[in-house]
């Protein structure tokens, strides 16, 4: 070992990691890419039928035939067409969900950790008024928003309708639940962006800030030439968080609006597992999910790769 070079070495001593990943990840990952071009069996006996599956998860012919998205969904997204198969209706809610979601967490805890980060009186309880969001378990979220939308219950329903958003029933069409849903999320995970953002802000020397003062720098050129690029990496470790559990999304669907009003990835993994038991179309839709995710990450490392090959 003593004749290995650094680079070797450090390789050396990754390979127990590498171990555990391959054994809790990508084996898991491989069986299921075997299962989607099966028909279900004994295991060992399966015939292969190639591409079928994901070929029934592109047409519809797979899952229910079922028109999930309505009129006023599809009139505000018109680039998904009405009636599409439900796989196509879940993959474009994911994507636009997953994008417009990270977009105004990201706006909204950069604010917040913009705030949090000066000296002001009371901030230690500011910190944890704004961490207690993202502490409420997801079902207890969702029933907030379920109820708060009730028309017999909660007021946000009348007061939507009242200003014209809304129709008298938001949770049962797809273009308000859609918007619920957003919200509720936002409303929860902007905190987890505040605080991996706040911890960039503070890791940033201060007496930068003060030799730009004394050099004339607007607030807004503080931010743009020192803020922004310090913090940037920290910004993009929680954006590449963010998406990819954005691309995940099940639960606050399930528990507020259902998959049968705003369809997302993986309610057609769980509708095929429990609903239809199609568990080779589970698996083409699982490991179809896991490839979406890679290419939104590869995008990210393609984006933020600086010009010595390192990311961020």
């Amino acid at each position: 070992m003593e004749n290995l070079s650094e680079a070797a070495y450090a390789y050396l001593l990754l390979v127990p990691a590498f171990f555990f990943i391959t054994l809790v990840a990508f084996y898991p990952l491989l069986d299921t890419l075997r299962l989607s071009f099966i028909v279900e069996g004994a295991r060992g006996t399966e015939p292969t039928i190639g591409l079928e599956n994901y070929i029934d998860l592109l047409t519809g012919s797979a899952l229910i035939s079922r028109q999930v998205l309505d009129v006023g969904f599809t009139a505000a997204f018109p680039f998904i067409e009405l009636g599409s198969p439900f796989f196509r209706q879940a993959l474009f809610v994911t994507i636009t969900f997953a994008i417009v979601s990270v977009l105004l967490e990201t706006l909204i805890g950069f604010g917040q950790a913009l705030v949090l980060d000066k000296e002001f009186k009371g901030r230690r309880w500011v910190r944890v008024a704004i961490i207690i969001p993202w502490a409420i378990p997801v079902v207890i979220q969702a029933m907030i928003f379920y109820l708060l939308f009730q028309p017999t219950v909660g007021f946000g329903s009348e007061l939507m309708q009242a200003l014209g958003i809304f129709g008298s029933t938001p949770l049962a069409n797809s273009r308000d639940s859609f918007i619920i849903v957003l919200v509720a999320d936002v409303w929860k995970t902007s905190a987890f962006m505040a605080l991996l953002i706040l911890a960039g802000l503070q890791s940033v020397d201060r007496s930068l800030y003060d030799v730009a003062k004394v050099s004339g720098a607007s607030p807004w050129q503080r931010f743009k030439m020192i803020t922004l690029p310090l913090v940037l990496p920290a910004l993009i470790v929680a954006m590449l968080f963010r998406t990819m559990d954005a691309m995940r999304v099940y639960g606050i669907i399930d528990a507020t609006a259902g998959c049968s009003t705003v369809p997302s990835l993986t309610c057609v993994v769980v509708d095929a597992v429990f609903a239809t038991r199609q568990f080779g179309i589970a698996a083409a839709a699982a490991f179809f999910t896991a490839v979406v995710i890679g290419a939104f990450i590869s995008i990210y490392l393609l984006f933020f790769a600086d010009s010595d090959g390192g990311y961020f």
